[in-house]
């Protein structure tokens, strides 16, 4: 019985990485219950022992997206230098390596553009994972001793955000690299972090 019970979980865990690799991958439209018992090597009669119905399926996935396991760049942490961890967030989350790099990403900039057409559930565990990694800035901005920490945070995550998705969509890469440059160092700067130090690596070719 217990065997039974940890092979369903295990399944179950096998459709979800399914259906968020389906959702970073092709987006809500294109993420299908075919498509993800297939990648999942799983029937799709087998599917309904999990889930009720593809609206169930993406609200799950939506959740698995933000997910600790899941999140990239990790999520800003508690640390005896507050300013210091909130300026390796924004340098990551506005690096070339996050904007290349679809597989394992933060999901507001891929969701967020569907998210007012997403089904009940994935919208309110969108939501909800919205306001969870705001407010893990608005600690750290706390932290780091900002006067208004929760507008900052909603102003913050925004902007990285936006910066991120208008240099994934910008086709010329040396405009799509100087965005992110340009966005690192306002954030930055109105942070009181500082300049942020060269990106490591070759650029975009």
């Amino acid at each position: 019985m217990r065997y039974d019970a940890g092979q369903k979980e295990k399944t179950r865990q096998r459709l979800l990485r399914a259906t968020a690799e389906s959702l970073r991958a092709r987006g809500v439209a294109a993420t299908t219950i075919g498509g993800v018992t297939a990648a999942a090597g799983i029937t799709h009669g087998g599917f309904y022992a999990h889930f009720r119905s593809r609206d169930d399926l993406v609200a799950a996935g939506v959740r698995e997206m933000f997910s600790p396991k899941a999140a990239a760049p990790p999520a800003p942490s508690g640390t005896s230098d507050a300013a210091e961890t909130l300026a390796v967030y924004v340098d990551f989350y506005l690096s070339r390596a996050h904007r290349d790099r679809l597989s394992a990403t933060c999901p507001v900039p891929l969701l967020v553009g569907e998210a007012e057409r997403l089904p009940d559930a994935a919208r309110s565990n969108f939501a909800e994972g919205l306001a969870g990694l705001t407010g893990l800035i608005r600690r750290q901005l706390s932290h780091a001793g900002r006067k208004a920490p929760e507008e900052e945070a909603h102003s913050v995550l925004a902007e990285l955000v936006g910066a991120l998705a208008l240099a994934r969509a910008e086709p010329d890469p040396e405009r799509s690299d100087a965005r992110l440059e340009h966005s690192r160092k306002a954030i930055r700067g109105r942070l009181g972090l500082g300049p942020p130090p060269p990106e490591a690596g070759p650029r975009t070719p």
